[in-house]
C-alpha cells in the first residue's frame, strides 16, 4: 500500500510540544485523547482500504451510555471507520504505542445481538497493515473497551501517513437473524505512548481518504513507464500538460494504455493532443463537432482514467511521430492530475473456484526469496488455464514467483532472468499479482510433477505476501460508458433473491457487447443474476441451474462481478423486451450488493 499525501495537517499539537518543551505534554494531558465533547469529528471518514466495495456509513455525535459518542450508522452489516491518527497527533505520531477506546452497539428493535470487528493499524513507510480483533458477545459487556498495541517484534511504528480503521464486520442481527443493521458507537479514545502516558490529540484535524486503489472497469497495466513530472491542474475545459519524453513516446505502441491518476469536479478527464498533424484532438471524449474518440475508461471511484493507444490512433493516426510533442489533460469541471504513466494493457485476471495455499504468508528483502512446499491440493489445481493469485505489498510494486527446485533448473516466473531466460511479466497492481499456469509451464515444462516441491515469491525491493491461491483464470473486462442502476442496493441470505425493476436507461444500455457489473460482498465470494420474469422462464445467469440450464459462470473477485449481455441472451433470448421487468441478484451464501451498472466491455 502506498503512502499518501496529507492535504490537511493541523499544527496545534506541534505547537503544544514547542511551548511546553515536549516533556510536559503527557503530564498535562487529559484522561483521554478524544471524548467528542467538543463536538468535533472531522478526523473520521469512511474507509475503502479493507474492502473497496464497502458501503458508506453516516457519522453523528449523540448521547450514548451517559456521554457524547460518535455514532456510525448504515444499512450495511459491515462498517469501516477510518481515524486520521497522524493528523490528530502531529509530531507526536512517532510516540504512539497503543490505542484504547470504548465501543458499543445497538439494534433497531432493541434486541441485543453479538458483534465483532477489528482495529486495523497502517504502519511504517509502506503503511503495512496490522490488526487486533474485538467482539461483544453478551449484553452485559456492551459497551466495552478495546485496544491495539504495536508488536515490538514487527519493527513497525506509527509515522506520518499512519491511520487506523475501526471495523464492525460480524453483525449477528443483520447477517443471521434478519434484523436491521446494528449501529456502532465509539467514545473515549486514548492514544498512549510506550510508558502509558496519554497523548493530546488536536481534534480540529481533517480526514483525508486513503482508499485502496480501485481498479474496477480498468485494464491491468504492466511494464509501466512513468511520465516524470506530470502533475498539473486546470479549470473546466482548460488544458494543461507537458512535452512527451522519449521513454513515453517509445511506450506508446499498439496494445498500450495511458493511465491518469486524477481528481475532477465532475468525475471525468481525458487527453488533448494539441499539436497532432491531424489537428487539435481530444481523446477519450467526443469533440463538439462529433469528431474525437469514444469515452475514456474510468474506475468506479472516478480517480483513475485510462485511454488506449487505439483510441489515440483512431483520431491522430497510427504513426506516433505524427501525434505532436505534447500531451495534455482536460475535464468538464475543475481538475487536477497527480500522475500519468504508459504501460501494456491487458484484461484483469481473476481466479475462480480458487484453492487457498494454506499458511502462505511471508516476506523478504529485495531479491530474496521465501515460500513453502506446495500441498497436494495446490498441485492438483495447477492445470492448464489456471492462475496463481498473490496478494502482497512491495517496495517497487512488483512481485513474481520462483520455482527453486524445478527439474529444468532454478526458475523465476513472471519476470525475466538475468540471462534472458524466464517468462514474460506477471500481472500486478501493487496489491494483487497473477501468474498463469502457461507462464510457469513455459520455463518449467508442461508436467507439473517436474516443477519441484516448493513455490516461492520474490521482488526487486522489500516485499510481503499475505496469501496465495490457485484457481481457474478468467478475464475481468475493462468497461466504459457506464450507466448506473439507481437505487440498486440490497442483500439476502444464501439462495435468496432480491432486486428491482429495470429503469429504461438500463434496458437501453443492455445491448450486444455490454456487461452488467455488480459491486458486492458475499459469504462464499460469488454472486450472479436472476431474471425472474423472462418469457423463457425463471433464469439464473452467471451460474448453472439445478437442471443443467442457465449460463456459464459470472466473473467475480469478491468485490466486483461481471455478467455479459451474451450470457443473459444465451438463456433469455436476444430480444431484451422478453427478459422481463426485473433484475435480481443471488449467491449460495449470505450476500450484499452495493451497486449495479451496465457499460460497454472492451473487446
Amino acid at each position: 500500500m502506498k503512502a499518501r499525501k496529507l492535504i490537511a495537517l493541523s499544527m496545534t499539537a506541534a505547537m503544544v510540544l514547542g511551548l511546553s518543551g515536549g516533556a510536559a505534554c503527557a503530564e498535562e494531558a487529559s484522561a483521554v485523547s478524544i471524548d467528542f465533547e467538543d463536538g468535533l469529528y472531522g478526523f473520521v471518514g469512511n474507509d475503502k482500504t479493507i474492502n473497496s466495495a464497502a458501503a458508506d456509513a453516516t457519522f453523528s455525535l449523540v448521547d450514548y451510555n451517559g456521554s457524547t459518542a460518535l455514532e456510525v450508522a448504515s444499512d450495511a452489516s459491515v462498517k469501516y471507520v477510518a481515524i486520521q491518527v497522524d493528523a490528530l497527533l502531529g509530531d507526536q505520531i512517532s510516540q504512539l504505542n497503543s490505542i484504547e477506546m470504548t465501543v458499543g452497539t445497538t439494534n433497531p428493535g432493541g434486541t441485543f445481538y453479538s458483534t465483532a470487528g477489528c482495529i486495523y493499524a497502517f504502519l511504517g513507510e509502506n503503511l503495512d497493515k496490522d490488526y487486533s480483533e474485538w467482539s461483544i458477545y453478551i449484553e452485559s459487556g456492551n459497551p466495552k473497551t478495546i485496544s491495539y498495541t504495536l508488536d515490538p517484534d514487527d519493527g513497525l511504528s506509527f509515522v506520518e501517513g499512519s491511520y487506523i480503521v475501526v471495523s464492525l464486520e460480524d453483525d449477528t442481527g443483520k447477517d443471521y437473524k434478519g434484523d436491521d443493521a446494528a449501529t456502532l458507537y465509539i467514545d473515549d479514545i486514548k492514544f498512549l505512548d510506550a510508558d502509558g502516558n496519554v497523548l493530546t490529540a488536536d481534534t480540529t484535524a481533517e480526514y483525508v481518504s486513503a482508499a485502496a486503489e480501485d481498479r474496477s472497469n480498468l485494464f491491468a497495466v504492466s511494464n509501466a513507464v512513468e511520465f516524470e513530472g506530470f502533475a498539473t491542474s486546470g479549470d473546466g475545459w482548460s488544458q494543461d500538460g507537458f512535452d512527451m519524453t522519449e521513454e513515453i513516446l517509445a511506450a506508446l505502441v499498439p496494445g498500450s494504455v495511458v493511465e491518469i491518476t486524477y481528481s475532477s469536479e465532475n468525475g471525468d478527464i481525458w487527453l488533448v493532443m494539441p499539436d497532432a498533424e491531424a489537428g487539435w484532438m481530444r481523446v477519450g471524449v467526443g469533440n463538439y463537432d462529433g469528431s474525437g474518440s469514444d469515452s475514456a475508461y474510468y474506475n468506479g471511484s472516478a480517480n483513475i482514467a485510462q485511454i488506449t493507444y487505439e483510441q489515440i490512433a483512431a483520431v491522430c493516426g497510427d504513426d506516433v511521430s505524427t501525434w505532436g510533442a505534447r500531451m495534455q489533460c482536460e475535464a468538464s469541471g475543475a481538475w487536477e492530475v497527480y500522475s500519468v504513466k504508459v504501460g501494456t494493457a491487458s484484461n484483469q485476471l481473476v481466479a475462480l473456484n480458487a484453492v487457498e495455499f494454506e499458511g502462505f504468508a511471508t516476506s523478504g528483502d529485495g531479491w530474496s526469496q521465501a515460500g513453502f512446499d506446495m500441498p497436494q491440493e495446490i498441485i492438483d489445481a495447477l492445470v492448464p488455464g489456471s492462475v496463481v493469485e498473490i496478494t502482497y505489498t512491495s517496495e517497487n510494486g512488483e512481485i513474481w514467483l520462483v520455482m527453486p527446485s524445478a527439474e529444468a533448473g532454478w526458475m523465476r516466473v513472471g519476470v525475466g532472468n538475468w540471462d534472458g531466460s524466464g517468462s514474460d511479466s506477471s500481472i500486478y497492481n501493487g496489491t494483487t499479482c497473477q501468474v498463469t499456469y502457461e507462464q510457469i509451464a513455459a520455463v518449467c515444462g508442461d508436467d507439473v510433477s517436474t516443477w519441484g516441491a516448493t513455490m516461492q515469491c520474490e521482488a526487486s525491493g522489500a516485499w510481503e505476501v499475505y496469501s496465495v491461491k490457485v484457481g481457474t483464470a478468467a478475464q475481468m473486462k475493462a468497461v466504459k460508458n457506464t450507466v448506473n442502476f439507481e437505487g440498486f442496493a440490497t442483500s439476502g441470505d444464501g439462495w435468496s433473491q432480491a432486486g428491482f425493476d429495470m429503469p429504461q436507461e438500463i434496458i437501453d444500455a443492455l445491448v450486444p457487447g455490454s456487461v452488467v457489473e455488480i459491486t458486492y460482498t458475499s459469504e462464499n465470494g460469488e454472486i450472479w443474476l436472476v431474471m425472474p420474469s423472462a418469457e423463457a422462464g425463471w433464469m439464473r445467469v452467471g451460474v448453472g441451474n439445478w437442471d443443467g440450464s442457465g449460463s456459464d459462470s459470472s466473473i467475480y473477485n469478491g468485490t466486483t462481478c461481471q455478467v455479459t449481455y451474451e450470457q443473459i441472451a444465451a438463456v433469455c433470448g436476444d430480444d431484451v423486451s422478453t427478459w422481463g421487468a426485473t433484475m435480481q441478484c443471488e449467491a449460495s451464501g449470505a450476500w450484499e450488493v452495493y451497486s449495479v451498472t451496465v457499460g460497454t466491455a472492451a473487446e
